[in-house]
């Protein structure tokens, strides 16, 4: 399965707690800490993913598509509040919300059209009969 497959299925899944539909299914949410030791912790005969690093999912999101949804919390001036505002952010921060258009919970039909970004890039470049390789440099005798 290529990696919008692999995300979907864990999401439809109930399998895992570090990852779900967010915003009425239109972004995936990523609770960090969590994602790394119940996902990417896993055994290798057991792993979703070929790897064991968050930066490396996040990489592959961002090559599919996916854009980082910020969240705004507003603030309380009373600073009895705003401690304890600041700390459900905090703890809110280790939550990764992402969006693409094409991936969406109601319309799961439009989860082929999530390609990688290179491979969309590539193909341009060869339907237009350009190449992208570095021309070599002339060699000198």
């Amino acid at each position: 399965l290529c990696f919008p497959e692999k995300l979907w299925k864990m999401l439809e899944s109930n399998q895992f707690r570090s990852i779900w539909w967010s915003e009425g299914g239109k972004c995936v949410a990523i609770n960090k800490d969590l994602f790394k030791v119940e996902v990417l912790g896993r055994r290798v005969c057991q792993r979703v993913f070929n790897t064991r690093h968050i930066q490396s999912v996040i990489r592959q999101l961002n090559l599919y598509g996916f854009t980082k949804v910020q969240r705004d919390l507003k603030r309380s001036a009373s600073l009895p509040e705003f401690l304890s505002e600041e700390a459900a952010a905090s703890a809110h921060s280790q939550i990764l919300y992402y969006y693409n258009p094409s991936f969406n919970r109601a319309h799961p039909w439009l989860l082929g059209t999530c390609k990688r970004r290179a491979a969309l890039k590539q193909r341009a470049l060869c339907a237009a009969g350009l190449d992208e390789r570095p021309l070599q440099k002339p060699r000198w005798s």
